[in-house]
């Protein structure tokens, strides 16, 4: 499936529906769920519909047994051998937001 030309609303819908997928997988009600995880049934049903919160999403999967899903979803970004040397066992902290440049001082060859 190539997310890239879906829209946002489109790939919400797609999770919602494996939410559900996932749920059904698990027999269990949306009724079932909600009391669970202490939500009420209309934020069961808005996940399944693709307009969840993440908190919601979470709670969730917490229950249905398939937080261990999330390292494939959005795996930990690695960190490079440089900016490991870099860093020196610093964490980072925030972005720079400076864009590469070329500085006027430098020579280019």
């Amino acid at each position: 499936m190539n997310y890239y030309t879906m829209t946002d609303s489109a790939i919400a819908a797609e999770l919602g529906q494996r939410i559900r997928a996932l749920r059904l997988r698990n027999d269990v009600t949306q009724q079932q769920l909600a009391q669970a995880t202490s939500l009420s049934l209309n934020s069961i049903k808005s996940l399944e519909s693709g307009r969840g919160k993440l908190t919601t999403l979470i709670a969730v999967l917490r229950e249905l047994g398939a937080l261990r899903d999330l390292d494939s979803f959005i795996p930990e970004p690695a960190i490079s051998p440089l900016q490991l040397v870099r860093l020196r066992g610093k964490s980072r902290q925030r972005a720079s937001g400076r864009r590469h440049t070329v500085r006027e001082d430098s020579t280019e060859w």
